[in-house]
Formats: C-alpha cells, structure tokens, sequence
C-alpha cells in the first residue's frame, strides 16, 4: 500500500493516476461527490465536525479495501485527515467536544489500520499550493485565506517531520511538474520504485 501525501493543490490526486498505471489499484480522496466539502469552504465552523467525520469514514472504509490488495495506491491518508481536524479545533472551527469525539473514534479506528508499506509526502511552499489551487478552479476554494493554507502547511511540515509510522519519502515538488513534463514524472517514479526497493531490500 502506497499513500501520497500533501497539502492541498500539491498534485496528490495526479500522481496517484500515474502510479496506478503501473498496476496499482487506486482510492482516490472523496472530494468530487462530496455533498459536505464546497458548504466547508463557506461555513467552516459549521461543516469541520462533519466535513472531518466524512472523510474518517470514508479513508477507514478505502483503507480497509485497499489492505485486499496486492498493490494499492491512496490518495491522502487518515493520518493527514487528523492534520485537518487538529488545525481546525486548534483555530476554534472544532468545538472541544466535536474534537474529542473524532479523536476518540480515530483512535478507534487506528486499532484496525495496517501502516502503509510506504508514504509518499510531496512537500510545496505555500505560494506555488496556491497558484496550483487557483489553477484548477474549485470556486469554494478561491475564497480561502491565505492564513489557512499557510497553517495548513505548517502543520503537514510538522507532522511528516517527525513522521515514523511507516517508511517515508519526501520529496518537493515546488519545480516539478509531473502532470505535464515526462521528465519530472520519469523522475519522482525513479525516486518511488528505488524507495519501494530498499524497503523490500
């Protein structure tokens, strides 16, 4: 099991389509039938408990398929999820009971999930997340300040590095553009099957 991790706009959901072509079955992020995110976007205080309870479940029902097969590749994992929620309790977008409840029911669910064979965490400074986000013009998300994707990041940067769950590779995609240049692709594939190999070394 393959998981890609990264803040918001980094390119998770594009490598993970690269990586199954190479015969990997693919769980993608529950972000386009989604009947709670664009609400999120406008109404954070309301939506984060649900919003955040949403994508728990959906991440412990994929990760659950995704250990019944040989090769898996996930995008965001229940890990970065807690990020989320973390972030939004400590901002007061979570209420102290709605945070206790989710962390007691993750704590719940973690008995139960195997750690990654290994995670993939693409690493981005905060302005070129928000030229990408900009880019690919989810309307909810243009209206996001800049202060919460910078605490975003901050967290993600403080969480993957200190990350010890599972093997890890970091790798920053400020100047890489594995969408559209072969070369980029070519290259942070290399840098995923050299990982893969030292761990099956």
């Amino acid at each position: 099991m393959i998981v890609i991790e990264g803040v918001v706009g980094v390119g998770k959901s594009s490598l993970m389509r690269h990586i199954k072509e190479l015969g990997y079955e693919a769980f993608e992020e529950p972000v386009v039938d989604n009947p709670i995110l664009p609400k999120f976007y406008y109404n954070r205080k309301r939506y984060s408990f649900p919003l955040q309870i949403f994508f728990l479940n959906k991440r412990f029902k994929h990760i659950k398929e995704a250990a019944k097969q040989e090769h898996s590749v996930l995008d965001r994992s229940i890990y970065g999820d807690a990020i989320f929620a973390k972030m939004l309790h400590y901002s007061g977008e979570m209420e102290d009971e709605e945070y206790e409840i989710y962390e007691e029911l993750l704590e719940n669910m973690l008995q139960h999930v195997q750690p990654p064979k290994l995670m993939v965490y693409l690493e981005v400074s905060v302005d070129e997340a928000m030229r990408r986000i900009q880019k690919r013009g989810f309307e909810y998300e243009q209206i996001v300040e800049r202060d919460y994707w910078q605490r975003l990041n901050d967290e993600y940067r403080e969480f993957f590095n200190n990350y010890s769950i599972s093997p890890i590779l970091k790798v920053n995609v400020d100047h890489l553009d594995f969408e559209k240049n072969p070369e980029d692709l070519e290259y942070i594939l290399q840098l995923v099957k050299e990982k893969l190999d030292e761990i099956e070394a």
